[in-house]
């Protein structure tokens, strides 16, 4: 018997026999997960040696080519709209890095069937990523802007923010067919410029590629964003409200 009083006895927690268990399964999923991720990658690295830097492109030269891009095809280069850029910039970053790890081949050259049917499965896979990409880069910068109201009341957003579902419904649509067809595309005329092109050439050629890829990519998915509604710009009504302050 112990000397405790019995409610501080009643107070110890509890603790289940699984759980050291249960805790070492959800490590060894984290842990296999991360196993398929570096084995994935290794793939692509020995089929593509040129493959680090190709990502590393991306995401420096691509991204910020696709927000300059992105603001370009906006009404005052996009400065009354810097909610929606920050969201492409978000939801970009992740996208970019998904993309260029699913389509990269990890095998040699496919033939004109298989090349068919990898642009269906992955535009298929690209919907699905753009779908979710979308949903968690809008929840992320709409809880920035959030919290920006909270700490500031007085902040007030040019635009409303868009509409979770539809705009992950927007970047799914982008992903599934245009960048599913532009990626494609890049890596076939990256993979042909490998076999030719000296290395110093190769990579300036990979730089200029990225950085048309992702300006026709800004471009295209704001002028999706506006075809389907997600984006919208209240530029008028904020103008119609000044002139009505200054009346």
């Amino acid at each position: 018997m112990s000397g405790e009083p019995p409610q501080i006895r009643r107070r110890l927690p509890c603790f289940s026999p699984s759980l050291p268990a249960t805790l070492k399964y959800d490590g060894g999923r984290r842990g296999a997960i991360l196993g398929l991720f570096l084995a994935g990658w290794a793939t692509r690295v020995a089929a593509d040696p040129q493959f680090p830097f190709k990502v590393l492109m991306e995401e420096l030269v691509g991204v910020t080519t696709c927000v300059i891009a992105d603001m370009a095809s906006r009404p005052n280069f996009g400065l009354n709209e810097l909610d929606f850029v920050f969201s492409t910039l978000v939801v970009g970053s992740i996208l970019n890095f998904v993309l260029m790890y699913l389509l990269t081949p990890t095998v040699g050259p496919y033939s004109l069937g298989s090349r068919v049917a990898t642009i269906m499965s992955k535009g298929a896979v690209g919907v699905v990523v753009g779908f979710a990409a979308g949903f968690t880069g809008t929840a992320i910068s709409n809880g920035l802007i959030a919290m920006r109201k909270r700490m500031d009341p007085a902040f007030e957003t040019p635009n409303k923010a868009p509409p979770m579902l539809l705009n992950a419904a927007t970047w799914a649509l982008h992903m599934g067919v245009s960048s599913n067809l532009r990626y494609q595309t890049l890596n076939g005329v990256e993979y042909l410029l490998g076999k030719v092109a000296p290395a110093p050439v190769f990579k300036v050629s990979v730089v200029a590629l990225h950085c048309m890829n992702n300006m026709l990519g800004g471009m295209s998915f704001v002028l999706l964003a506006r075809l389907t509604g997600a984006q919208k710009s209240d530029k008028t009504a904020t103008i119609a409200k000044e002139k009505e302050r200054l009346i």
